[in-house]
């Protein structure tokens, strides 16, 4: 029987994930993964601004996300300022007010590795509900207005020649990513949640044939990071936010050297998926891989009671 905690910490990341999928896909697609990191260091800033005046940390830092994109936008209308210096700009200034705001903070014993790298091992039932509610919400409006996000990530002067409104779709994007970023701080943390981002939607990129499919296979690469970084946190004791990144990572190995041997099985005329997976755990990088996870099942079982 699995423990309450821990059941809470799956449930908590896989609803992450889902809702991670879709914006990931749009965040590589448009290359916006500077954009995620300005709006995790800019939470940072919340959570101090959360403590100082006595509000809920999560009000303050979906907050200072959603002021963030406000400002990013209007930043990026003012053609003497580059889109890449705003986010530099915001991104190391409001992590930096950060973490003097928490210097001030008294009478509160402030966990700031917890913040910078998550703690999804202390998810609550007021966090599965906000991931549920607001999740819902962001995906609601996503699908809303899929069709012309994405004739504005392929093109911004067709999308503007067909009447769609594209200063408008961006805001509304820009701020959707705010509240995800914002309710995703508390499970991989400031500076991971980018990667949680990016790495699903990367690797469900080498199997997708349509948008959709590589938004829905980005939450399942997510939902199966969750899995694997848990469980190997369980078992080695190792902290569950970088675990959950570096499982994420491993499946991207891994995705990339099938869909390579799949592209030369292809250009060989072999089809079967025998022959591919067995091609691409014999190359360096797949046995690599089973090398590693022969070593950590080793230590799982020794440290196993």
């Amino acid at each position: 029987m699995m423990d309450d905690f821990l059941f809470r910490a799956v449930l908590g990341g896989v609803l992450l994930a889902i809702v991670c999928g879709p914006f990931g896909a749009f965040i590589v697609w448009r290359r916006m993964a500077f954009f995620g990191d300005m709006l995790a260091h800019t939470a940072l800033l919340g959570v101090a601004l959360g403590l100082l005046i006595g509000v809920d940390v999560r009000i303050g830092m979906i907050a200072t996300c959603l002021a963030a994109a406000l400002i990013l936008a209007y930043g990026q209308r003012q053609s003497r300022i580059g889109n890449d210096t705003v986010l530099g700009m915001l991104a190391h200034s409001t992590l930096a007010l950060g973490m003097v705001a928490l210097a001030f903070v008294q009478g509160v014993a402030v966990d700031l590795m917890a913040y910078l790298f998550g703690d999804i091992l202390a998810v609550n039932v007021a966090d599965i509900w906000l991931l549920t509610v607001g999740g819902t919400f962001a995906l609601s409006i996503l699908a809303w207005m899929w069709r012309p996000l994405l004739a504005l990530t392929v093109s911004p002067e067709i999308a503007a020649a067909e009447s769609i409104p594209v200063e408008r779709l961006r805001l509304i994007f820009m701020l959707l990513m705010a509240l995800v970023i914002g309710m995703a701080i508390k499970i991989v943390g400031v500076l991971l949640i980018t990667a949680l981002l990016i790495v699903p939607a990367a690797s469900a990129r080498f199997f997708a044939r349509t948008p959709e499919q590589m938004a829905i296979g980005a939450a399942l690469f997510g939902a199966a990071s969750v899995m694997a970084g848990i469980s190997l946190s369980w078992h080695v004791d190792s902290p569950a936010g970088p675990s959950i990144v570096i499982s994420a990572a491993g499946l991207f190995l891994i995705s990339f050297e099938l869909a390579k041997t799949g592209i030369e099985a292809i250009r060989l005329g072999r089809v079967t998926v025998v022959l591919e997976f067995s091609s691409a755990f014999m190359s360096l990088p797949g046995a690599a891989l089973c090398a590693i996870a022969g070593v950590l099942q080793t230590i799982a079982t020794v440290n196993r009671p």
